[in-house]
Protein backbone atom coordinates (compact mmCIF):
# COMPACT_ATOMS: atom_id res chain seq x y z
CA UNK A 1 0.00 0.00 0.00
CA UNK A 2 1.19 3.58 -0.55
CA UNK A 3 2.93 5.16 2.45
CA UNK A 4 0.72 7.36 4.61
CA UNK A 5 3.18 10.19 5.21
CA UNK A 6 2.34 13.21 2.98
CA UNK A 7 6.04 13.94 2.46
CA UNK A 8 6.88 10.55 0.94
CA UNK A 9 6.26 9.26 -2.58
CA UNK A 10 2.79 7.82 -2.86
CA UNK A 11 1.22 10.64 -0.86
CA UNK A 12 -1.89 12.39 -2.08
CA UNK A 13 0.20 15.23 -3.47
CA UNK A 14 2.35 12.90 -5.56
CA UNK A 15 -0.72 11.12 -6.91
CA UNK A 16 -2.39 14.43 -7.84
CA UNK A 17 0.77 15.59 -9.60
CA UNK A 18 1.14 12.38 -11.58
CA UNK A 19 -2.48 12.19 -12.75
CA UNK A 20 -2.53 15.92 -13.48
CA UNK A 21 0.47 15.56 -15.77
CA UNK A 22 -0.68 12.42 -17.58
CA UNK A 23 -4.42 12.96 -17.84
CA UNK A 24 -4.90 16.67 -18.43
CA UNK A 25 -7.19 17.47 -21.34
CA UNK A 26 -5.30 16.80 -24.56
CA UNK A 27 -2.36 15.11 -22.83
CA UNK A 28 -0.81 12.13 -24.58
CA UNK A 29 -0.06 9.43 -22.00
CA UNK A 30 3.67 8.60 -21.93
CA UNK A 31 3.48 5.51 -19.73
CA UNK A 32 2.46 1.88 -20.02
CA UNK A 33 -0.32 1.12 -17.58
CA UNK A 34 -0.45 -2.25 -15.87
CA UNK A 35 -4.25 -2.25 -15.84
CA UNK A 36 -7.06 -2.01 -18.44
CA UNK A 37 -7.39 1.36 -20.18
CA UNK A 38 -9.38 2.90 -22.99
CA UNK A 39 -12.16 1.27 -24.99
CA UNK A 40 -10.57 -2.18 -25.12
CA UNK A 41 -9.95 -2.04 -21.37
CA UNK A 42 -13.57 -1.13 -20.60
CA UNK A 43 -14.92 -3.86 -22.86
CA UNK A 44 -12.49 -6.34 -21.31
CA UNK A 45 -13.92 -5.50 -17.90
CA UNK A 46 -17.42 -6.31 -19.17
CA UNK A 47 -18.81 -2.82 -19.47
CA UNK A 48 -21.72 -2.96 -21.90
CA UNK A 49 -20.63 -2.13 -25.44
CA UNK A 50 -23.66 0.15 -25.83
CA UNK A 51 -22.55 2.27 -22.86
CA UNK A 52 -18.92 2.38 -24.00
CA UNK A 53 -19.92 3.45 -27.50
CA UNK A 54 -22.37 6.07 -26.19
CA UNK A 55 -19.76 7.81 -23.99
CA UNK A 56 -17.70 10.70 -25.36
CA UNK A 57 -14.68 9.28 -27.19
CA UNK A 58 -12.12 11.25 -25.16
CA UNK A 59 -13.75 10.10 -21.93
CA UNK A 60 -13.47 6.48 -22.99
CA UNK A 61 -9.85 7.03 -24.04
CA UNK A 62 -9.07 8.34 -20.54
CA UNK A 63 -10.69 5.36 -18.82
CA UNK A 64 -8.41 3.37 -16.50
CA UNK A 65 -9.90 0.73 -14.24
CA UNK A 66 -9.24 -2.54 -12.50
CA UNK A 67 -12.80 -3.85 -12.54
CA UNK A 68 -16.43 -2.92 -13.10
CA UNK A 69 -17.92 -1.87 -9.74
CA UNK A 70 -21.27 -1.05 -11.36
CA UNK A 71 -21.69 -4.73 -12.24
CA UNK A 72 -21.55 -5.86 -8.59
CA UNK A 73 -25.26 -5.28 -8.02
CA UNK A 74 -28.33 -3.71 -9.56
CA UNK A 75 -28.25 0.06 -10.02
CA UNK A 76 -31.89 1.05 -10.33
CA UNK A 77 -33.52 4.21 -11.70
CA UNK A 78 -33.59 6.94 -9.10
CA UNK A 79 -30.50 5.70 -7.25
CA UNK A 80 -28.23 8.32 -5.66
CA UNK A 81 -24.62 7.35 -6.53
CA UNK A 82 -21.24 8.60 -5.30
CA UNK A 83 -18.14 7.79 -7.40
CA UNK A 84 -15.02 8.00 -5.24
CA UNK A 85 -12.01 8.81 -7.43
CA UNK A 86 -14.07 9.47 -10.54
CA UNK A 87 -11.20 10.42 -12.84
CA UNK A 88 -12.52 11.58 -16.22
CA UNK A 89 -15.98 10.38 -15.24
CA UNK A 90 -16.56 7.21 -17.27
CA UNK A 91 -18.14 5.30 -14.37
CA UNK A 92 -20.26 8.39 -13.66
CA UNK A 93 -21.42 8.33 -17.27
CA UNK A 94 -22.35 4.64 -17.07
CA UNK A 95 -24.07 5.14 -13.71
CA UNK A 96 -26.06 8.08 -15.09
CA UNK A 97 -27.50 5.86 -17.80
CA UNK A 98 -28.59 3.37 -15.14
CA UNK A 99 -30.11 5.82 -12.62
CA UNK A 100 -31.88 7.90 -15.26
CA UNK A 101 -33.16 11.46 -14.92
CA UNK A 102 -34.64 10.80 -11.46
CA UNK A 103 -31.28 9.65 -10.10
CA UNK A 104 -28.13 11.53 -9.17
CA UNK A 105 -24.43 10.83 -9.66
CA UNK A 106 -21.72 12.77 -7.84
CA UNK A 107 -18.06 12.18 -8.65
CA UNK A 108 -15.16 13.34 -6.52
CA UNK A 109 -11.48 13.36 -7.36
CA UNK A 110 -8.45 15.05 -5.82
CA UNK A 111 -6.96 15.99 -9.20
CA UNK A 112 -8.41 19.23 -10.63
CA UNK A 113 -7.44 18.27 -14.17
CA UNK A 114 -9.50 15.09 -13.90
CA UNK A 115 -12.49 16.92 -12.45
CA UNK A 116 -12.27 19.39 -15.32
CA UNK A 117 -12.31 16.57 -17.84
CA UNK A 118 -15.25 14.88 -16.14
CA UNK A 119 -17.32 18.08 -16.12
CA UNK A 120 -16.48 18.69 -19.78
CA UNK A 121 -17.58 15.19 -20.74
CA UNK A 122 -20.81 15.41 -18.71
CA UNK A 123 -21.70 18.60 -20.57
CA UNK A 124 -20.70 17.02 -23.88
CA UNK A 125 -22.98 14.04 -23.19
CA UNK A 126 -25.84 16.22 -21.96
CA UNK A 127 -25.93 14.66 -18.50
CA UNK A 128 -27.84 16.91 -16.13
CA UNK A 129 -27.84 14.37 -13.29
CA UNK A 130 -24.03 13.96 -13.15
CA UNK A 131 -21.67 16.31 -11.32
CA UNK A 132 -18.03 16.25 -10.25
CA UNK A 133 -16.01 18.23 -7.76
CA UNK A 134 -12.49 18.35 -6.37
CA UNK A 135 -12.51 16.62 -2.99
CA UNK A 136 -10.83 13.91 -0.96
CA UNK A 137 -12.49 10.68 0.13
CA UNK A 138 -10.94 11.36 3.52
CA UNK A 139 -13.18 14.43 3.89
CA UNK A 140 -16.26 14.07 1.74
CA UNK A 141 -18.20 17.33 1.19
CA UNK A 142 -21.63 15.74 1.64
CA UNK A 143 -24.08 15.44 4.54
CA UNK A 144 -24.61 12.17 6.37
CA UNK A 145 -26.79 9.59 4.61
CA UNK A 146 -26.65 11.30 1.20
CA UNK A 147 -26.26 8.27 -1.10
CA UNK A 148 -27.72 4.85 -1.79
CA UNK A 149 -24.57 3.54 -3.47
CA UNK A 150 -20.87 4.41 -3.46
CA UNK A 151 -18.57 3.06 -6.17
CA UNK A 152 -14.82 3.26 -6.66
CA UNK A 153 -12.58 1.86 -9.38
CA UNK A 154 -8.87 1.56 -8.65
CA UNK A 155 -8.76 4.63 -6.41
CA UNK A 156 -8.85 3.54 -2.77
CA UNK A 157 -5.36 2.03 -3.03
CA UNK A 158 -4.05 5.54 -3.78
CA UNK A 159 -5.50 7.12 -0.63
CA UNK A 160 -3.01 7.80 2.17
CA UNK A 161 -5.55 7.27 5.00
CA UNK A 162 -7.74 4.37 3.87
CA UNK A 163 -9.47 3.85 7.21
CA UNK A 164 -10.62 7.45 7.28
CA UNK A 165 -11.81 7.16 3.66
CA UNK A 166 -13.90 4.08 4.46
CA UNK A 167 -15.36 5.82 7.50
CA UNK A 168 -16.32 8.83 5.38
CA UNK A 169 -17.91 6.63 2.71
CA UNK A 170 -19.88 4.85 5.44
CA UNK A 171 -20.98 8.21 6.86
CA UNK A 172 -22.49 9.46 3.60
CA UNK A 173 -24.27 6.18 2.79
CA UNK A 174 -27.87 5.83 3.86
CA UNK A 175 -28.88 2.91 6.12
CA UNK A 176 -28.76 -0.15 3.90
CA UNK A 177 -26.54 1.65 1.39
CA UNK A 178 -23.89 -0.27 -0.53
CA UNK A 179 -20.23 0.17 -1.44
CA UNK A 180 -19.10 -1.45 -4.71
CA UNK A 181 -15.41 -1.12 -5.38
CA UNK A 182 -12.72 -2.72 -7.50
CA UNK A 183 -9.10 -2.25 -6.54
CA UNK A 184 -5.61 -3.66 -6.46
CA UNK A 185 -3.66 -5.00 -3.50
CA UNK A 186 0.00 -5.78 -3.04
CA UNK A 187 1.07 -9.22 -1.96
CA UNK A 188 4.54 -10.10 -0.74
CA UNK A 189 7.34 -7.67 -0.03
CA UNK A 190 7.45 -4.14 -1.52
CA UNK A 191 9.37 -3.90 -4.77
CA UNK A 192 12.45 -1.73 -5.17
CA UNK A 193 10.16 0.74 -6.97
CA UNK A 194 8.44 1.62 -3.70
CA UNK A 195 10.12 5.04 -3.57
CA UNK A 196 9.14 5.93 -7.15
CA UNK A 197 6.08 8.23 -7.34
CA UNK A 198 5.28 6.94 -10.83
CA UNK A 199 5.17 3.37 -9.54
CA UNK A 200 2.80 4.35 -6.71
CA UNK A 201 0.54 6.36 -8.98
CA UNK A 202 0.22 3.60 -11.53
Amino acid sequence: MPPSSPSRPGSGEEVRRWYGEHFAEGATPSYRAAYPCGRDGALGLDYAAAAVDAAPAQQVQAFCGVGNPLALGDVLPGTQVLDVGCGAGFDCFVASRLVGPTGRVEGIDTTPEMVGRALHHFQEAGLSQAKAREASAEKLPFPDASFDLAVSNGAINLMPDKLRAFREIHRVLRPGGRLHFADVVRTGEPSKEQGDPDAWSR
